[in-house]
């Protein structure tokens, strides 16, 4: 990440997001990501560690933020979104 008070531009933040998004396709299917969470964190929910306020309201935003990626891009299909990530980085 760049600085507090360093500009950076629009095409370097648009490539920058596309090569993210480019890169998940790599890893898993964005699409299962909520319930592989949802999984993950019921199960710690259900020991002592669970307990813990601020590891609960981290573990609700990173399910939250996975469902809304998964909400923006799951009509588009694999092919689609690779191909709009390759344009914006040839950009």
């Amino acid at each position: 990440m760049t600085e507090e008070n360093q500009k950076a531009s629009k095409p370097d933040v648009m490539r920058a997001m596309a090569e993210f998004l480019s890169d998940l396709w790599f890893v898993e299917d964005f699409r299962d990501q909520p319930e592989y969470l949802s999984e993950i964190f019921e199960t710690i929910l259900l020991n002592e560690m669970g307990d813990d306020q601020d590891l609960r309201i981290k573990m609700v935003s990173s399910i939250r933020i996975s469902k809304l990626l998964a909400n923006a891009l799951g009509s588009f299909s694999d092919s689609e979104i690779n191909n709009a990530c390759r344009k914006i980085m040839n950009a």
